[in-house]
């Protein structure tokens, strides 16, 4: 799929790899080159989701004892940022016996802790790297070599497209990171964005953070940094659509207090208890904010708009031009309510709602003392 390019709807969707699977395929094709001085122009590696596949090499090339494989990473049609990145391995013979894998040019290295992969190491992650060391492995007992040898994965763009990532958030500097847990990258798929999620709020935990921001994307996460500027860019998350899970995690990982940030779009929602907020999860309950808005002093001409308005920004548009600015708080408090009872207590929580443009419409903070005092209000 082309960029910027709509998915067909009566189309299936094509299906990808990861970069964990780009650089197995190399380095098995490079090291397969060191041994035998014969080119090779696929390299077939077993995946993690049960199956072989076979990637095609290109720029093949054995000097002076240092063979190099390349492989164009495909994405099928994921909207990945390292989509037809070339993925390099450079392999050579070394003295000690073994394989020692490290990064080069375009692969990042790891500056904060908290990430699977520890400080000062290149950003190969864990199923990533135990695929490229068994790929090799077995192609070095095939050819009944001892030799160790030393294997180096690059990616020429891989600065540049790091900027399109929260790599440097993480403390990943100079590059992508090697990524891939089943070495598929399935189309427009919330597992990889859920570990990114994960990996954030432990970044945070590991710097000492016990306050997260959490918002649904670039720009609720610019307002809310200028709103809380106390707290480290760790600090703040952005965890898309999936708000239940991110409260979840960030309670799991030892978080004593969770803000959320965002647009009334996404964050009505949550004030009905959707904790999902894709735009295909779950409807707007117009009548629910009519509901609120009555609670909050609007008018029945007023509420009986809202019922036939078309998206919540509308809604919130229409109370903001009618002054009923309570209206954003009450939104905050419910939402405050759901996410607290989704985590099962034990944290606070706050949410801010802003407009498109960062001014702050509403907010309200929960916590597990004031629970029952809530449950009245509902």
């Amino acid at each position: 799929m082309k960029s910027g390019e709509k998915p067909d709807p009566d189309k299936p969707m094509r299906s990808g790899f990861t970069t964990g699977a780009c650089a197995t395929a190399v380095a098995k094709g490079a090291t397969q080159l060191l041994l035998t001085g014969i080119t090779p122009a696929q390299s077939v590696v077993s995946l993690p989701a049960g199956f072989d596949h076979s990637f095609e090499l290109i720029e093949q090339e054995l000097t002076d004892g240092v063979a190099t494989c390349a492989t164009i990473k495909d994405a099928g049609d994921d909207p990945d940022a390292t989509h037809l990145a070339k993925i390099i391995a450079h392999v050579s013979w070394r003295d000690e016996p073994g394989i020692d894998l490290d990064g080069g040019i375009g692969v990042g290295r790891v500056t904060k802790p908290g990430l699977p992969v520890p400080v000062g190491e290149a950003a190969i992650n864990p199923v990533p790297r135990r695929m490229i060391t068994e790929a090799v492995t077995q192609v070095l007992a095939e050819h009944g070599t001892a030799r160790g040898v030393r294997v180096v994965i690059s990616v020429p763009e891989g600065e540049e497209i790091a900027k399109k990532t929260l790599n440097s958030r993480l403390g990943i500097l100079g590059g992508i990171s090697i990524l891939g847990t089943r070495g598929v990258v399935v189309p427009f798929s919330t597992s990889a964005y859920r570990a990114s999620v994960v990996q954030a709020i432990s970044v945070a935990q590991a710097s000492g953070c016990d306050h997260i921001v959490l918002t649904t994307g670039g720009s609720s996460e610019k307002y809310a940094m200028k709103m809380m500027p106390e707290l480290p860019e760790e600090a703040f998350i952005q965890m898309g659509d999936f708000v239940g899970f991110a409260i979840k995690h960030g309670k799991r990982l030892g978080m004593k207090r969770i803000s959320l940030v965002g647009m009334p779009g996404k964050f009505a929602k949550v004030a009905q208890g959707v904790m999902m907020v894709h735009s295909k999860s779950a409807p707007v309950d117009f009548g629910f904010l009519a509901s609120v808005a009555r609670e909050t002093g609007a008018g029945d001409e007023l509420a009986q708009a809202i019922e036939e308005a078309n998206t919540a920004t509308q809604v919130a548009d229409m109370m903001t031009e009618a002054g009923y600015l309570p209206y954003f708080e009450k939104l905050c408090t419910y939402a405050c309510q759901h996410c607290l009872e989704h985590a099962g207590g034990g944290i606070t929580v706050e949410v801010v709602l802003v407009t498109m443009k960062g001014m702050e419409l509403g907010r309200a903070e929960i916590s597990e003392l004031e629970d029952s005092n809530w449950s009245k209000e509902s």
